[in-house]
C-alpha cells in the first residue's frame, strides 16, 4: 500500500479534527481529495506526512508503519507541494539553488555543494515543466504558476514515490492553472513517476488521471472512490449541503450551481 489509514482519530484540545479515518491508496492509483475549509484536510496531510501523531489509529506510508520506522528517512520518498511552502523559501535565492534543495528536503538550504549529476537533473526537471530558461533567476521575481512550477521540479529532486500536491492551483489565473494541470497530467502518465495525491476545492481541477477521490466532510470520509462514482449531481450536492449540477467534459467534471440554488441566493 502507498497509504493505509486505519480508524485515524486526531484531536486537538479536546475536539475530535478527523475522526475514524479510513483510507487506502494502492500502487498506481492516483487520488484527488477534496473538502471545504475546516474539513480536515491539513491535518490529514501532515500525518501523512509524519510531522503529527495520531490520537487513535494506525498509520503506514509507502509500506512503513509508523512507530516502527525513521520518519526523517521516509518523508525523503514523499515529495509534498503547498502555497504555503513558497512564504517559507529564501526568496533571493535562485531557482537553480531553491531546487537543488529538494535533495536534502531542506527550506531553500542546501547542506552540501551538489555533484555534477544533481546539476543536470534539476535542469532536466526544469526543461520539462517548462522553467528551465528561468534558472538563474531569483524566485521571488517569478509569477505565482513559475513558482508552483518550481516547487513542482525541487519536489520531484528526491526521486520521490509519493508526490503530494496541495492546492497548487491557488491564486493562478486560468491559463496558468490549465499550464500547470496539464503538467500534473503529464506526471501521472509517466510509468516511472510518483503516486500523486491533488488536494483541491474545484472539481473542475481533478484531471482524467485521477482515478480515484476522497471526499473529506468535517473530519470523516464522507465517500470514497472511484472518480466517476464520486463525481456526480446526487453526491456533490449532499457532500456540500447545496443543490449542484456535475456535467462532464473533456474528461473532466465541472461544477455549476442548480437554477434554484442561485436564485435563492440572489
Amino acid at each position: 500500500m502507498i497509504i493505509d489509514l486505519q480508524g485515524v482519530i486526531w484531536k486537538r484540545e479536546q475536539k475530535c479534527i478527523l475522526n475514524n479515518v479510513t483510507w487506502r491508496v494502492k500502487p498506481g492509483e492516483h487520488w484527488a481529495v477534496m473538502g471545504l475549509n475546516g474539513s480536515g484536510k491539513t491535518s490529514l496531510l501532515n500525518i501523512i506526512n509524519g510531522y503529527m501523531w495520531p490520537s487513535k489509529g494506525s498509520v503506514s506510508v509507502l509500506g512503513k508503519k509508523f512507530g516502527t520506522y525513521d520518519l526523517r528517512k521516509l518523508r525523503h520518498s514523499i515529495g509534498w507541494v503547498s502555497t504555503s511552502m513558497q512564504e517559507k523559501l529564501y526568496k533571493t535565492e535562485t531557482v537553480e539553488h531553491i531546487v537543488l534543495s529538494g535533495l536534502d528536503a531542506s527550506m531553500g538550504l542546501l547542506y552540501e555543494k551538489p555533484g555534477a549529476e544533481a546539476y543536470e537533473r534539476a535542469h532536466v526537471l526544469l526543461e520539462e515543466l517548462g522553467c528551465d530558461a528561468m534558472a538563474q533567476r531569483l524566485y521571488e521575481t517569478l509569477s505565482q504558476g513559475e513558482k508552483q512550477r518550481v516547487l513542482i521540479a525541487r519536489a520531484l529532486m528526491a526521486q520521490p514515490k509519493l508526490l503530494i500536491l496541495d492546492e497548487p492551483a491557488t491564486g493562478l489565473d486560468v491559463f496558468a492553472r490549465e499550464q500547470l494541470l496539464q503538467t500534473v497530467e503529464h506526471m501521472g502518465k509517466r510509468p516511472d513517476g510518483p503516486t500523486l495525491i491533488y488536494v483541491t476545492h474545484h472539481p473542475e481541477e481533478i484531471m482524467p488521471i485521477f482515478s480515484h477521490v476522497l471526499l473529506l466532510k468535517q473530519g470523516e470520509v464522507f465517500r470514497a472512490g472511484q472518480t466517476a462514482d464520486i463525481l456526480t449531481s446526487e453526491t456533490m450536492s449532499a457532500f456540500f449541503d447545496t443543490a449542484v449540477e456535475i456535467a462532464w467534459r473533456g474528461d473532466r467534471p465541472w461544477l455549476t450551481l442548480c437554477q434554484e440554488e442561485r436564485e435563492s441566493n440572489e
